[in-house]
């Protein structure tokens, strides 16, 4: 028989961890102002790790010879495209922005707070990440180069690693457009996206005129995020509208207009539904933002448990750390692996349901590589390096609760 002595030191530990986790959580939610609408956090921290997991179960870096390609599971395995509802998350992060940028506007306005000074700390918190992901990936690009490393290879993991930025830049002009789009009625903006598809699909006009999308289709839910600010959208009726008639105007296009299923690039493919979107893609958003908003007093009920808001607080305090630099975690991850040779889920073809399980067994060391990927790139989260990060915690928290403070008054 085991000495049952031997086990204390072990559940000893795991009791310590867990009240230390608790108290934590508890400081977290003690510092939270009442008046903060924590479903609008929740429903931020879902659509970015949407995005994360989105990409790394359906992005593949396969090691062939020299050379690393990119490749989908949804190439070889179609039936899979489910999959990508849900985890195609974007249109609920553009709902939250539109709202909380026109409350944050407003609330400016009314503190004869001048439109350059919002604007510049909007933008600040946008693009302080993006410093440090373009210099580390310059330097990358440039000693792989002189490395001798295949130009294919280099242009693939650069492409990867910068992709996460066409959202900064749609998202920027949307920002700085706020004033104008505060009053803006969702369908004008759907109603672009509409006649740019049936140019383009139905009248065979030049491909690149569905880029016009880019901007319009992203409009769309945000918005309805500033009709949310509005106050229009508080019942629930028009959220049952959006999920319902978005679902249906989403099977119709896929099932009767030969839109892909799929909501997501897929490699290879003639029509993609994301680059640029489609009339399917924003349809399928409006269903979104429509489930969105009828889970609101739901999510509000969960985050009045301590340890769900905190960790709630927690991605948002990294959203943009988090979204700009899993990329850059999924392929340090294969590169480290190649020194073991070709591993089956990140080296090998996506073809078959083994490629699934193996990418699924290899997310916890994909999140540990994030992990490591906020510790050293947190800092510029607000808008600077550590002298920027200092300012904010010495002007916004007190002594006695530094962390919990500023996760809960920053998010």
């Amino acid at each position: 028989m085991t000495d049952p002595t031997l086990r204390r030191p072990t559940r000893g530990l795991k009791a310590v961890l867990r009240d230390g986790v608790r108290r934590g959580a508890e400081r977290v939610d003690a510092a939270t102002p009442d008046h903060r609408d924590r479903a609008v956090d929740a429903l931020r921290a879902v659509a970015v790790l949407g995005v994360v997991l989105g990409h790394w179960l359906v992005t593949a870096l396969v090691a062939d010879g020299r050379t690393l390609r990119t490749a989908s599971p949804l190439q070889h395995l179609p039936w899979l495209a489910p999959v990508s509802w849900l985890f195609q998350t974007l249109a609920v992060f553009f709902l939250v922005g539109g709202h909380v940028a026109t409350r944050s506007y407003a609330s400016a306005r009314a503190r004869g707070v001048p439109y350059r000074h919002w604007l510049r700390g909007r933008l600040a918190r946008l693009f302080g990440p993006v410093v440090a992901v373009l210099t580390l990936w310059t330097v990358v690009t440039v000693a792989l180069l002189l490395s001798g490393a295949e130009y294919a290879t280099v242009r693939t993991l650069a492409k990867l690693a910068l992709s996460p930025l066409w959202f900064l830049l749609v998202f920027a002009v949307l920002t700085a457009a706020t004033p104008l789009l505060a009053r803006l009625h969702p369908l004008w903006p759907l109603a672009v996206v509409l006649h740019v598809d049936l140019l383009r699909f139905g009248l065979g006009a030049p491909a690149w005129l569905g880029w016009l999308n880019l901007a319009a289709g992203w409009l769309v839910p945000y918005a309805l995020g500033a009709a949310w600010t509005r106050g229009e959208l508080e019942r629930r009726r028009p959220a049952w509208i959006l999920l319902l008639g978005g679902t249906a105007a989403t099977a119709v296009l896929v099932a009767l207009a030969g839109y892909p299923a799929s909501m997501v690039g897929v490699p290879g493919a003639e029509v993609s539904n994301l680059n640029p979107p489609t009339l399917a893609a924003v349809t399928f958003g409006l269903a979104q933002c429509g489930l969105a908003l009828l889970l609101r007093e739901r999510l509000r009920g969960a985050m009045r448990r301590p340890v769900a808001w905190a960790a709630v607080a927690l991605v948002n305090l990294s959203a943009m750390t988090v979204f700009l630099w899993h990329q850059t975690a999924l392929m340090a991850t294969t590169a480290t692996g190649l020194l073991a040779g070709r591993l089956p889920g990140l080296h090998t073809v996506p073809d078959d349901l083994g490629w699934v399980a193996a990418r699924l067994a290899w997310l916890p060391v994909l999140a540990l590589a994030l992990a490591v990927c906020r510790a050293a790139f947190r800092s510029w989260e607000r808008g600077g390096g550590r002298g920027e990060r200092s300012r904010v915690v010495r002007a916004h928290r007190p002594a006695a609760d530094r962390g919990s403070a500023e996760g809960a008054r920053h998010v």
